[in-house]
């Protein structure tokens, strides 16, 4: 990854990860959860979403050891499904939420990159060296990086959402149990993260999905 891909991926990812949380924060409001709201994190101002380890220390090293990705996250918003109207159904939606946004934000940057792609071929040359390559990167790694954390987040794994969304099809006897063993399921998301079965499962449908929003690109 070259250096100026580098730079233009940090504030993709950080658009990305942010929106993810306030999907989930969002949805549980419309649910009847307002604790997210309460600890203001209903806002697309970066600051209180921003998670040291997730948003900055993981990406930069990503950055130094020149990944051809860079992956990370937000501080994860509070959420009491207590609050939900109706339990089964908050915890579904509430869970999706996060995953729906990433998979709407890179439509709507592969969007963006096939209008930029049309545009480059119609303007001055300088204008596409300067401005349109500069914003084809961007919604280039935009998709990208929203594609991987929808792959990542709807694994059934404890404590992903597409843990949370299969735990809402399933008896309440049953959620105890997910809860209870969510601590081990960093150790096994860890595993399979370095021993590259995660990119495995990950890979196919990334690159599908990625050269379907972009065209072929």
């Amino acid at each position: 990854m070259s250096l100026s891909e580098a730079v233009l991926s940090i504030p993709a990812l950080m658009i990305a990860v942010i929106l993810h949380e306030v999907a989930h924060g969002w949805v549980a409001y419309r649910m009847g959860d307002p604790t997210a709201k309460l600890a203001g994190r209903l806002t697309l101002n970066p600051i209180p979403h921003i998670d040291p380890v997730g948003t900055i220390i993981l990406p930069a090293m990503f950055i130094v050891l020149n990944s051809p990705i860079i992956f990370g996250w937000a501080k994860p918003v509070p959420i009491n499904p207590l609050n939900f109207r109706d339990l089964r159904t908050g915890t579904f939606f509430t869970s999706i939420a996060g995953v729906v946004m990433n998979l709407s934000l890179a439509v709507g940057f592969g969007l963006a990159y096939r209008l930029l792609y049309a545009v480059s071929e119609s303007v001055d040359p300088f204008v596409t060296k300067s401005i349109i390559y500069p914003l084809l990167i961007f919604s280039a790694k935009s998709v990208l990086i929203n594609l991987i954390l929808a792959l990542f987040n709807i694994i059934p794994i404890p404590p992903l959402d597409g843990s949370k969304a299969l735990m809402s099809f399933l008896s309440f006897k049953y959620w105890e149990m997910f809860y209870k063993y969510e601590i081990y399921g960093f150790f096994v998301i860890t595993i399979l993260l370095f021993t590259g079965v995660l990119g495995r499962i990950i890979y196919p449908p990334l690159v599908f999905l990625y050269h379907l929003i972009l065209g072929g690109a």
